[in-house]
């Protein structure tokens, strides 16, 4: 019976549904060589963590490489194009569970729910209604999107059409916009948003896009989500602006290293929501992915 890995729990019905198929087992540990050593002997590789080039070098039975999700900077290509293992994704199928991420994000950081928490559950009602004077709404706000693929979109009709948001992006083609959304070039996409989101994939041309001197260029409010890669963004560049004041906020997905160590400077910020990877993962698109 054929072996098929995955590096993460699948949801129930979808494990069921690979009964048939083979035997499907769930990597142990995620690190290199656990992978490498546990993928030797299987025929399909499900992928929700960074595979390690060694794995194809060692793993003579495999033909496919399958990520549950739409990035495929997880799979070394270069690798698995040599070892004649086929790579596929699944995209869009979370478009809408992270586009929700984002306006819940958005929303979070706008009407201060951390502080607000914070301070009603240490100091009591009234310490936790005082950052209400500093809440703002989304409506007619400019939301910028940087890359606008199958979840930028997503996030735009949410924004234009749910919470009357202007919205403007940036992509690679500038193909004709769709109603209600501008296109601009990344620098006037950054000075003029409000909300800047990034959805780009992680490529040698995004790799550090949002650096020290775009960050100087947003505006004192803005506010910078990131649902692509964390390499996208020069961390130290963000550290510096946040604790200086010159940027209203931030919510992180993703991040160069991940699992995030727990002494990383972003836990130390107020207005900076942290989350592990999970903008993406609801029981919905879990199911869509498979």
């Amino acid at each position: 019976m054929p072996k098929i890995l995955t590096t993460h729990t699948l949801h129930p019905r979808a494990s069921a549904m690979l009964t048939g198929a083979g035997e499907l087992v769930v990597a142990s540990a995620l690190d290199a060589d656990t992978l490498a050593t546990e993928a030797r002997d299987a025929d399909i590789i499900i992928v929700r963590a960074p595979l390690p080039s060694a794995l194809f070098e060692g793993a003579t039975k495999l033909r496919a490489a399958i990520r549950h999700g739409a990035g495929l900077d997880m799979v070394p290509m270069e690798a698995a194009t040599a070892a004649g293992v086929l790579v596929a994704n699944v995209p869009a199928v979370n478009a809408r569970s992270v586009a929700e991420y984002v306006m819940f994000a958005a929303l979070a950081l706008l009407r201060r729910f951390r502080m607000v928490d914070r301070d009603l559950r240490a100091k009591g009602w009234l310490a936790g209604r005082d950052h209400t004077i500093l809440a703002s709404e989304l409506a007619g706000k400019t939301i910028g999107i940087v890359g606008f693929g199958a979840i930028g979109q997503a996030v735009g009709h949410i924004a234009a059409h749910g919470f009357g948001l202007n919205v403007v992006a940036t992509t690679r083609s500038m193909r004709p916009a769709p109603d209600r959304v501008g296109f601009l070039s990344i620098d006037a996409l950054i000075e003029q948003s409000d909300i800047i989101v990034l959805c780009c994939p992680l490529t040698p041309e995004t790799r550090g896009l949002i650096n020290r001197e775009r960050i100087g260029r947003m505006k004192p409010h803005a506010l910078l989500i990131n649902i692509s890669r964390g390499p996208v963004i020069d961390d130290d560049a963000l550290i510096e602006a946040l604790q200086k004041g010159g940027i209203g906020g931030a919510a992180l997905d993703v991040f160069v290293t991940q699992p995030l160590p727990s002494d990383h400077p972003y836990f130390g910020f107020d207005n900076v929501i942290v989350t592990p990877h999970m903008a993406g993962i609801t029981e919905q698109s879990m199911m869509r992915m498979g």
